[in-house]
């Protein structure tokens, strides 16, 4: 039921002791549709421990009266009778003791670990000079230059540049770029090697935050786990994992756990080296 976290977001914000809401507004706020069940089936609004949205509703502090022939329910305040809406402590994953929660130091700490990082920062600003020095990709061998350099530094195993640095030519990529179009990463991505499609996702992604930083966060796999972890302890937003791998909702997610946790005054790049150095830190590969 995490798909409705926007809508019991802003019940635990809300001061009204009674209110009446419609279901076409709740849908609004939670950007989901709504079962058949809740407008014909009075009983999807019981808090009863088998009717999960219900039981949310009330571990927000609230009963429904279900009015569904206007389409809409009334909301009232109660004391939360724990016996019977028990569902929160069984879905949520445990916290680990170990993994701070974001924060604004939590980001300052690893950017200035950034900082400290004298090869790899040193490796970024080399790539970055090549991007720079040849910045267009209405050239070929500009594109190959750019794709072989980025290739060796992030280790992206692409064993074939030619057909992907082509492929990137193909797509006039210029004015998407400097536009910030979040739908060009996964258009990057999706290439053939002879008869076989590839999905260079990340490469891809680096690819165009190289190009644009602020518009283009870096996908990468330690960002994944630590988006994953706080989706599954905290329910910042609602999200399927393999969403992750769609750049827009990537994207998207992104900016949710910006808001969720306070962090608005840093932009994508600032959380991108805040999230890559956590990921790696509490979150390392298992080889």
């Amino acid at each position: 039921m995490d798909k409705f976290i926007y809508f019991l977001n802003y019940l635990k914000r809300e001061t009204r002791d009674e209110f009446y809401i419609d279901l076409s507004e709740i849908e609004r706020i939670a950007e989901v549709k709504l079962s058949k069940s809740a407008y014909i089936h009075p009983a999807y609004w019981s808090a009863d421990g088998v009717h999960s949205f219900a039981d949310q509703i009330l571990e927000c502090g609230y009963k429904v009266s279900p009015d569904l022939k206007n389409k809409r329910i009334r909301l009232y305040r109660v004391d939360i009778d724990r016996s019977i809406v028990h569902r929160e402590h069984r879905t949520r994953r445990a916290k680990r003791d170990d993994v701070p929660a974001p924060s604004m130091e939590q980001v300052e700490y690893w950017l200035k670990q950034w900082d400290k990082l004298e090869d790899y920062s040193a490796q970024e600003m080399a790539v970055d000079k090549v991007f720079s020095t040849f910045h267009s990709n209405d050239s070929l061998e500009n594109i190959l230059i750019k794709c072989s350099v980025l290739n060796d530094f992030y280790s992206t195993n692409i064993f074939k540049i030619y057909p992907v640095a082509k492929h990137i030519l193909s797509l006039n990529i210029d004015k998407r770029i400097k536009e910030g179009d979040p739908s060009l990463v996964d258009d990057i991505a999706k290439v053939y090697i002879g008869s076989k499609e590839k999905n260079f996702y990340s490469f891809a992604s680096k690819y165009c935050s190289h190009h644009n930083k602020i518009d283009f966060p870096i996908y990468d796999s330690y960002v994944h786990k630590v988006l994953k972890y706080y989706k599954d302890v905290d329910h910042f937003y609602a999200f399927d994992e393999n969403e992750l791998k769609i750049y827009p909702k990537f994207k998207k997610v992104l900016i949710e756990f910006r808001k969720f946790y306070g962090l608005e005054k840093y932009n994508l790049k600032e959380l991108d080296k805040y999230l890559w150095q956590f990921g790696k830190a509490y979150f390392p590969k298992n080889y």
